[in-house]
């Protein structure tokens, strides 16, 4: 799972089974629709999965996250992570 910066500042979050090929995908604008619309794109964030499933299901939560806890994951500041989500349960 991974995070993408974009130009225009927005965040794309995706998954994949080898990030390195992904990475060369999204700048020359066949990663995704959605990024190559806003090139250039950034890597901010990523974690490593054994399955690629469990990668998407991971990419799937945190696509449902505001931006402040995407910005939170990102600084690995999970104090603040923890706090944005609990403003989004109450």
């Amino acid at each position: 799972m991974y995070i993408l910066g974009c130009s225009d500042g927005t965040y794309y979050t995706g998954s994949t089974i080898d990030l390195d090929i992904r990475l060369q995908q999204h700048p020359n604008g066949t990663g995704a629709k959605y990024t190559a619309r806003r090139l250039p794109v950034k890597l901010l964030y990523y974690e490593e999965f054994l399955r690629i499933d469990d990668a998407f299901y991971r990419e799937k939560q945190v696509q449902g996250w505001s931006r402040n806890e995407k910005e939170s994951l990102i600084r690995s500041n999970f104090k603040d992570l923890s706090k944005f989500a609990q403003c989004q349960n109450d």
